[in-house]
């Protein structure tokens, strides 16, 4: 038993019995937290548990606190955890590995570890994390759900998203070397944020470092469809390089005083020649051929500093900073099809180069005052990329060809500053944190240009791409898009032992949100005197001054009807926990949150003239959502957890906004749907962890997952446009299984040469087989903007499976290691098969993505140079060259949706630390 028996085994259940009962009445409400902070280098025995010397040494598992022999695994200090709701609490027993002691299902990668992966951001390192996929630019998925299923936490505090079509902030903007450990946990808790389906990712930044160093980064890249080969782009600004212009993308004189006016383009006194005029440079809109791409770069400074105030007093402070440049061609195979039978509408080739350009920074306080810890964290994210494309196709519609160029300029970027007070006073613990973050994103100056030709041999320009700007025979357009997002955030917890065997914690968390959208979309217009040959003009002359004032070139507006947007959510959490362990094997996590929720999404009125629009939303919900996890130490090595939950998701204000918008990694147009109502959750999951040592495991999991409402993407086609909407399905279930495995072995023993004798092998692999199913009845309806109730049928497939869902994911990592020193040779595999992307419509199938097998590899090395470490690294990424692949199927039958080759790549990169 752990500490000294106060009352008999049945006392125990009784109380457990009572607390359990008083725990269901809202008034009593509990719920218990997991993670939290744990000291580098310490046990996570919490601090108020009875156990003495001798009876923790009988407690503990030799094998966890024996010094490792030579080439096994050395023991790694506990990695920086800061996350809401307390402290990671252990079961029964003491355990120096967190996955194990936590009591709920959680995998945590130390700094350590994400070394070892090589990845140079969070995402790529998730994504070896069992049950997680990376898809896109960093949207991190758990277990398949999308990524409004995952929360996405920084030191236990939430972040906005600077990208419009995500929940949260896309991971692959936060480089590696500014996260001391990424926690995921995958059974839901009270003190984290209703908003959990599939599982949260905590990030916690590093703070108060071991001791002085600093440490210079740079290193190359290239992969094999872009380093050396020509590619396409446009000046911009002479700053383009580093992620910032040089105000050449401010909006020109004649629109924003156009803008300012509140004045629409019909009204008497608008000069839109004038406007037109401005929007002419060349500089955004000449589209060049470069040859001989450069090869990528990044460089990087970290720095850190700890400070003895005595008294086991400490103050650290750590900045980075760092910035990369990198480059990707794409030859995109984009098609259309009408008809269930998938014959062409239209077959495109969309050549595209991507330059992108990322910037961070971070400065972080940390104050150890005893057993108080004080972080304040600043971070700044900028994420830039700049595109040109140039797509040829056919129109088999119409019989015609046609070109179409495009040039943007996208900005991400993120600020945010939060402090966290983790306070112990004896027995009771005391977490304060509060924080502000603002994210925004501007893609000024989006222009595309389509030149059309005819190929009818009785027209004079029949052979001819002319671009007329009449929308038939030609277009020109130049969107304007400008978001910003602020968030608030403050929380308090509190937590104290009531008996012996009993801990319990209450809390509270506010948030809110509100993020400001404004999008304006103009198409170029000609007169009907304008000369056809006139047409077959460059862009940039199309749009000169002198052709624009003779033919009297004006605008359209296509945003007119909703410009602008503004969205709001306000969020209230109160939750209570009990951990439990009324007999020494077993324990139990109990909760219950009780979470309000105000969501609003209302049109705002630029013009002078007010227009009425019906694309306003207003969600305002609240819900009690219990938890509940039970442990049970069978054996010392063999570890049993069973859980349930209720959980829910809302929309995402993107997703609610009627308002067109350009995604230039997907190449499709996205709108909302203000009808879009919150889904609800029922989770289930039952596991079993054997533990063979220290850190060598395998683990056997089912879950099961019951969603009402789950909000789903569906796509229509125009012309070669696809358009993408959301729509709630009736109802949905998910279900499967994970098989997780680590091993790692000395080999000292292999042989008895002295290179053998501090090597180790390390093996890690993962499998998840995951089933869902759309469940549609024949009454079942669906609500969509602006045609309001529709069968569901019409968009939903009943068996059909949830978007963003492999059946079947795996990865393998064997690593070779020096135990003494940094030397590490990793080779990583990762399988996911096909998933739906979106929905099809009007007879359509489903669009599908296969991202197949992955295999890379990533060695790590260290020299000493003049007396510094230098680290060494190499990277061979997609070394099979496994493409990316979306698109329709129907028997034999596929056409490519959005389908270009990928290619190996290949890193190298150093750091030397003073």
């Amino acid at each position: 038993m752990r500490g000294p028996v106060i009352m008999s085994t049945g006392k125990r259940f009784a109380a457990l019995l009572l607390l359990s009962t008083s725990l269901a009445a809202p008034h009593g409400a509990f719920a218990q937290g997991t993670a939290g902070a744990a000291d580098p280098g310490t046990s996570t025995l919490p601090d108020d548990s009875p156990a003495t010397d001798a009876q923790a040494a009988a407690d503990t598992d030799p094998a966890a606190t024996a010094p490792p022999a030579a080439g096994e695994e050395p023991v790694e200090p506990q990695p920086d955890i800061s996350a809401p709701g307390g402290e990671i609490v252990v079961t029964a027993r003491r355990r120096t590995d967190i996955t194990r002691s936590s009591t709920q299902v959680v995998s945590v990668l130390s700094s350590e570890q994400i070394a070892r992966t090589g990845e140079g951001n969070i995402a790529g390192a998730l994504g070896r994390v069992t049950g997680l996929s990376v898809q896109g630019q960093g949207l991190v998925y758990v277990r398949g759900l999308g990524d409004r299923y995952s929360l996405a936490m920084l030191n236990g505090l939430p972040l906005p998203s600077p990208q419009p079509l995500s929940r949260v902030v896309p991971l692959d903007i936060f480089p590696t070397n500014i996260v001391a450990s990424s926690l995921v946990q995958k059974t839901y808790s009270a003190n984290y944020p209703g908003e959990f389906g599939g599982g949260v990712i905590n990030l916690t930044t590093r703070a108060v470092p071991d001791e002085p160093f600093l440490k210079l980064s740079a290193g190359i890249s290239g992969d094999e469809q872009t380093l050396g080969h020509d590619g396409f782009d446009y000046y911009g600004s002479s700053l383009d390089w580093t992620g910032f212009d040089d105000g050449a993308r401010d909006l020109p004189p004649a629109l924003a005083a156009f803008l300012g006016s509140g004045a629409r383009l019909s009204d008497v006194g608008v000069d839109q020649q004038a406007i037109v005029r401005d929007l002419g440079d060349p500089n955004k809109i000449l589209l060049q051929r470069v040859g001989n791409l450069p090869v990528n770069w990044s460089f990087g400074l970290t720095g850190g500093t700890a400070i003895d105030l005595g008294d086991a007093n400490t103050l650290g402070m750590i900045a980075t900073a760092s910035i990369s440049n990198r480059w990707r061609n794409r030859s995109i195979v984009k098609q259309t099809a009408v008809g269930s039978n998938l014959d062409l509408n239209t077959d495109f080739r969309d050549f595209t180069t991507d330059n992108r350009v990322l910037v961070n920074a971070l400065l972080g306080f940390g104050l150890e005052l005893g057993d108080h810890r004080l972080r304040w964290t600043n971070l700044f994210i900028r994420d830039t990329l700049k595109q040109s494309s140039l797509a040829l196709g056919e129109d088999f519609s119409s019989g015609f060809s046609e070109a179409t160029q495009q040039t943007g300029w996208f900005e991400r970027q993120l600020l945010d500053s939060q402090v966290v007070a983790e306070l112990k006073f004896g027995d009771l613990s005391l977490d304060l944190r509060g924080g502000w973050a603002q994210t925004q994103r501007e893609a000024p100056h989006e222009y595309e240009f389509t030149y059309v030709r005819t190929n009818n041999p009785n027209d004079p320009l029949g052979s001819t791409y002319i671009n007329i700007l009449d929308r038939q025979r030609g277009s020109g357009k130049v969107s304007f898009s400008d978001l910003t997002e602020e968030l608030w955030f403050g929380g308090v917890d509190l937590s104290y032992p009531v008996l012996d065997w009993a801990t319990a914690t209450i809390g509270y968390a506010y948030s809110d949100t509100t993020r400001q959208s404004t999008r304006r979309e103009f198409l170029f217009n000609a007169g009907g005197n304008f000369v056809p040959g006139v047409g077959a003009l460059r862009p940039d002359y199309l749009l000169g001054d002198g052709v624009v004032d003779f033919y009297k070139i004006g605008l359209i507006e296509s945003t007119q009807a909703d410009p602008a947007f503004s969205a709001g959510l306000e969020i209230h959490g109160a939750y209570g926990q009990l951990r439990l362990s009324p007999v020494d094997p077993i324990s139990l996590d109990i909760g219950v949150r009780y979470e309000t929720a105000t969501q609003r999404v209302d049109p705002v009125e630029v013009f002078a003239t007010p227009t009425n629009s019906a694309s306003a939303t207003l969600l305002e919900n609240e819900y009690w959502l219990p938890a509940a996890t039970l442990t049970w130490e069978a054996t010392d090595r063999l570890q049993i957890r069973l859980h349930g939950s209720k959980t829910i998701a809302r929309p995402q204000f993107r997703e609610l906004i009627f308002q067109t918008y350009y995604d230039p990694e997907s190449n499709r147009q996205y709108n909302g749907n203000p009808l879009l109502v919150d889904s609800t959750l029922i989770n289930a999951e039952a596991r079993a962890e054997y533990y063979f040592d220290r850190s060598n495991r395998v683990t056997l999991a089912g879950f099961y997952k019951d969603i009402s409402n789950p909000i789903e993407a569906y796509s229509s086609f125009s012309d070669n446009n696809q358009l993408t909407s959301f729509a709630n399905a009736p109802s949905a279930i998910l279900y499967g299984a994970e098989f997780d495995v680590n091993y790692g072995i000395g080999l000292a023993d292999w042989g008895t040469g002295e290179w053998l004798a501090s090597k180790r092998l390390v093996m890690g692999a993962n499998y998840t087989y995951t089933k869902s199913e759309i469940q549609v009845a024949a009454a079942d309806t669906t609500q969509i903007f602006p045609g309001g109730t529709r069968p569901a049928s019409d968009y939903f497939v009943d068996g059909a499976p949830l978007t963003g869902q492999s059946d079947h994911m795996a990865n393998f990592q064997l690593s070779l290691e020096d135990t003494d020193r940094v030397q590490q040779f990793t080779v990583m595999v990762s399988y996911a098969s096909e998933r739906v992307t979106s929905r099809g419509t009007s007879g359509l199938p489903d669009i599908l993505e296969n991202p197949g097998v992955r295999l890379d590899f990533v060695a790590r090395e260290e020299v000493e140079f003049y007396g510094r470490p230098v680290e060494l690294k190499l990277e061979a990424r997609n070394i099979l060259g496994r493409d990316y692949e979306e698109y329709q199927q129907a028997g034999d039958r596929r056409i490519e949706v959005n389908s270009y080759e990928v290619g190996p790549s290949v890193a190298l990169s150093m750091g030397i630390e003073f």
